[in-house]
């Protein structure tokens, strides 16, 4: 747990990024929703659906277009990827980067419910990214604050 609960806004780019010297539970949470992130990222990929239907809940059947939903699932599986790699490489490599690392999942949640807001889609059910996006959203913010903050060693 941090020492200090005054956190530092210049940790975003530290001078030393292999440096993390925040709480370990911001490095761990980062870690485990990274994973998550790829596991994400790998179905929209690989699923013969790109997970449009079986997971966002989208009726690709009784679409003129249902194939290029699919496509375009299946892109934003790759970008996801590549997204995570980074991200993977961030974390482990230089992990002075937590903060960084924990803004961008702090504010994936903000931009894709704004996109959501200006371009609704239609699903059958509850889409998983729509139900957690504002749970997700204040527990990486929660994250990102403590990893700005001083621990002890």
């Amino acid at each position: 747990m941090p020492f200090s609960w005054q956190p530092s806004p210049a940790r975003l780019l530290p001078a030393n990024p292999a440096l993390y010297d925040g709480p370990l539970l911001s490095f761990w949470v980062a870690i485990v929703w990274l994973g998550i992130i790829t596991v994400r990222s790998c179905v929209h990929l690989l699923a013969s659906d790109g997970g449009a239907q079986s997971i966002a809940t989208i009726d690709v059947a009784g679409l003129d277009g249902g194939a290029n939903i699919v496509a375009i699932f299946g892109q934003w599986g790759a970008i996801q990827l590549l997204l995570a790699l980074l991200l993977w490489v961030l974390l482990l490599r230089w992990r002075g980067t937590v903060p960084l690392v924990l803004l961008v999942f702090t504010l994936e949640p903000v931009l894709r419910g704004l996109a959501g807001h200006l371009k609704p889609v239609t699903t059958m059910g509850t889409a998983p990214g729509a139900a957690l996006n504002w749970l997700v959203l204040p527990v990486m913010a929660f994250f990102l604050y403590l990893s700005l903050c001083p621990a002890r060693r």
